[in-house]
């Protein structure tokens, strides 16, 4: 794999020519800098910048006046070959605050597992209606921690409105869900992104994660997608890269709340990562 090439493919086509996520919100290129703007249980913030120093400040504290004047809370999405080389050290000066730094995962779907392989007494069950997003936030909220309703209403919108650009799945073992995940499928790119993917702290080490990995990546293959990427974070990435994922580059959140909203507890919103 050519990393470089892969990496520039990624960035024209998933950032640079990003499309809405969901109902409500457009993507606009505003100068140096590409964001999302839509509902407050939306993902907000900047998909990709080309900045450079001398108008860095400046594109910085225009997203800041933007988001804030519409009250929301938003994430500048920091990968590690954007520029320039302090960025991070601006965004922190202006307010923003570091979340856990993740790692972009990429393969070639068809040189991936697909056969499922599960263990006994546990099924796969699409996720096709509003009950079946309710199991999959309770999985989240047992899995990660924390409120994942806004993950919820996102797969919702998403079901209702665009339900060929995505695609979850839980595991059941029995009537309880053990395991969830979703897909989003980039249509007209080579890319399809793996989100979500967590298992409760009893069925962990018995498989699920690399299931729910290999039952996505059929799906994405059979949709013409070349390439599946990950958001790892530092507990799946081990795991990806003996499934055969690379390590293209890193992406770290910083995450800016208007004054007056500090009490959020993370990012309403948050695209989610682990695959």
């Amino acid at each position: 794999m050519d990393h470089e090439a892969i990496l520039a493919l990624y960035d024209r086509q998933l950032r640079l020519g990003a499309r809405p996520d969901g109902p409500g919100t457009r993507v606009e290129r505003v100068g140096p800098v590409v964001r999302q703007t839509g509902p407050a249980h939306a993902w907000n913030g900047i998909l990709w910048s080309g900045l450079q120093e001398r108008d860095a400040d400046e594109a910085v504290a225009e997203q800041i006046r933007h988001f804030t004047t519409l009250d929301l809370p938003f994430e500048w999405k920091v990968y590690g070959h954007d520029g320039p080389a302090d960025l991070a050290d601006r965004l922190r000066a202006a307010g923003f605050t570091v979340e856990d730094e993740e790692t972009l995962m990429v393969a070639e779907g068809a040189a991936l597992p697909t056969v499922v392989d599960l263990p006994e007494g546990v099924r796969l069950v699409p996720v096709t209606d509003a009950a079946g997003v309710a199991l999959v936030t309770e999985v989240h909220d047992r899995a990660f921690g924390g409120d994942s309703s806004h993950i919820g209403r996102q797969l919702l919108d998403a079901l209702a409105a665009t339900p060929d650009t995505v695609a979850a799945v839980l595991a059941m073992a029995g009537d309880e869900p053990v395991s969830a995940a979703r897909l989003e499928l980039y249509p007209g790119t080579d890319f399809a992104g793996l989100w979500g993917g967590g298992t409760v702290e009893a069925w962990r080490g018995r498989g699920l994660y690399r299931a729910l990995v290999a039952f996505r990546t059929r799906i994405a293959v059979e949709r013409g997608h070349r390439y599946v990427q990950v958001d790892a974070a530092a507990t799946s990435r081990p795991i990806l890269g003996r499934l055969g994922f690379t390590a293209l580059t890193t992406t770290t959140p910083y995450v800016y709340v208007p004054q007056g909203r500090e009490g959020l507890q993370g990012l309403p919103g948050s695209q989610g990562s682990q695959g």
